[in-house]
Parts: C-alpha cells; structure tokens; sequence
C-alpha cells in the first residue's frame, strides 16, 4: 500500500455517504432542518438562562455551557458536511481536518465532563440540600467551569497530534462524513496499535469513568428519594432528574457503540449512522428535553415574551 507523509498539500476526501446519492439529497435537507433548531434552541436556552434573575443558580449555569458546548458540537461538523452533501466536491484541506478533528474530540470530552459535573450537582441538591449553597457558591462555579473546559481538551489534543503524526495511505479516503479518529486511523499506512491503546485509554477516561460517576450519583439519590415520604415530592425530583437522564443516555449510548466496539464489519457500516445521531439529532433534542419538561424554563420564556409584548404596546 502506497503512503505518504506528505498528506498537507493533498487535503482528505470524506466519502460520507456518497455510495447512496438518494440519501445524500434527503440528509442534505434534514441535517440543515435540525442546524438551524439546534442553534434556536440552545441560543434561546443561553439567552434564557442569562436574562432571567430567577434562572441564576447552578443548574443552569452549568445547562448554558452544556448549550453553548452543543452549538459549537454541531457547527465544527455540520456546515462542512452540508456543503460535502450539496454537491460532488467532497474534500476537506488538511488543515480543516486537523481543526475539525480537535475541535469535535475537544468539545466532545467536554460535554462528557459537564455531564457528570451536572450529575454532581443534582446530587448535592437532593442528597446534601443543606450544604448545597455552600459547596456550589459562584466562585466555585466559575472554577469548575474552567477545569472542565481546560481539562476536555487536552487529551483530545494529544490524540490529534498522534492522529496525524501517522502516515497516511496516498488516496486519503477516508470512509466516513467528518475527519473522526478511527475513520483517519483506518487509512494509516502503518501499525496502528499503540494509537489504538491510547484512543481506548481516552475513550475509558473521558467515556467510561464519566458515565460510571453519573450513575453512581444517580443511585445514591435514587436512594435518598426512595426514602422519602411524600410520593408527590418523589416524582419531583424523579421529574428534575429525568431531563439529564435522557440526555446523558442519548449522548453516551451513540459514544459508547462508536468508540467502545468490537471491531467487525457490521460495527463499522453502523458507526457512521451513529455518528449522525449524536452529531445532528442529539444537540437538537436537548434543548427540547429541557424546555418541554422543565417548569422554570417555560415559565421563565413566557415572563420574557411577555414583558417584550407589553413594552411593544408601550
């Protein structure tokens, strides 16, 4: 197999779904459809969050960076893979693949990070409620944020780094619809076990552990709202709870089956409709899961639209 590591000039060539043009057309339409929800929804929640005094309280400090996390998710891959999917040019130079690729492991990481930090709030919320103004005041917010950010992008960086430390093979064809890890680790013209090892071992810190804290804090307040005696103030909490279940369960189910599998040929042809599920479809949803069963958020959209028809009338 030919190689080179000459691969800057020559740029990738994402294949994408070219093998199904009928598709390409349809997914053209419906990924736009979901780009433009996407960055309503989680622009309405930022903005929300911010202009409402009574949304100012950890829940939806960190619910905002979630937002902003999933706008900048989603526009490091969807603006390249619209224009890939409206026309036969399907290339992307080599720089953009580097950024694409750091940018996506990097807000990736993140949002997995986040999502335990959040599982940790409710936690202290429900399981330690006396203490809870004390542990989460804003100074330590702000903290927490900065490690998280900080802390979700510097694996990512090494990994890239190694990515493209590889030599390629010399079409740089790469079979997916995004400059992905394991699709550009496929058309490596060398052994690729040692990135392998480490991608699994980012995999495991940034996948594995995180999920595995969210669950932990959710049995131990599933423990502490068991015992409490009011079946109504039981599925409050169950209700406050459930909106970050579903979307941790949507984020980490695609992440876990693409990154965490065995490797075969039903896996790889699966991994790339995967993808487009919590690359497209996630980050729509999730300002939709918060909007539609959180009380504050409704009520606080309703005070703003109103205070903004009343100031018309004046």
């Amino acid at each position: 197999m030919e190689r080179t590591n000459k691969s800057s000039p020559m740029g990738f060539i994402l294949l994408g779904f070219s093998d199904q043009p009928q598709m390409e057309t349809i997914l053209l339409f419906v990924i736009a459809i979901f780009y433009v929800l996407t960055l309503m929804g989680n622009t309405t929640i930022i903005l929300v969050s911010f202009l409402d005094p009574k949304l100012h309280s950890p829940m939806y400090f960190f619910l905002s960076n979630l937002s902003f996390l999933d706008i900048c998710f989603t526009t490091s891959i969807i603006p390249q893979m619209l224009w890939n999917l409206s026309g036969t040019n399907k290339t992307i130079t080599y720089t953009g693949c580097i950024i694409q690729l750091y940018i996506f492991l990097g807000v990736g990481s993140t949002e997995c990070i986040l999502l335990t930090v959040m599982a940790y709030d409710r936690y202290i919320a429900i399981c330690r409620p006396l203490h809870y103004n004390v542990i989460m005041h804003p100074r330590f917010l702000k903290q927490l944020a900065a490690v998280i950010w900080v802390s979700g992008f510097v694996g990512p960086l090494i990994q890239s780094i190694l990515t493209f430390q590889l030599p390629l093979c010399s079409h740089h064809r790469v079979e997916h619809f995004m400059c992905e890890a394991p699709a550009l680790i496929k058309i490596a013209a060398v052994d690729t076990t040692i990135i392998e090892t480490e991608l699994s071992i980012a995999s495991i810190l940034y996948v594995v552990i995180p999920l595995a804290l969210i669950l932990v804090s959710y049995g131990c307040i599933a423990r502490t709202t068991l015992r409490m005696n009011s079946a109504e103030g039981r599925w409050k909490l169950f209700g406050t709870c459930g909106s970050h279940l579903m979307v941790v369960a949507l984020y980490f189910g695609p992440i876990i089956a693409v990154y965490i599998q065995p490797k075969n040929e039903y896996a790889q042809k699966r991994t790339k409709f995967l993808s487009l599920f919590y690359t497209v479809v996630t980050p729509t949803l999730n300002p939709m899961i918060y909007t539609l069963r959180n009380k504050d958020v409704k009520g606080s959209l309703r005070r703003l639209l109103g205070s903004n028809k009343g100031s018309k009338h004046t």
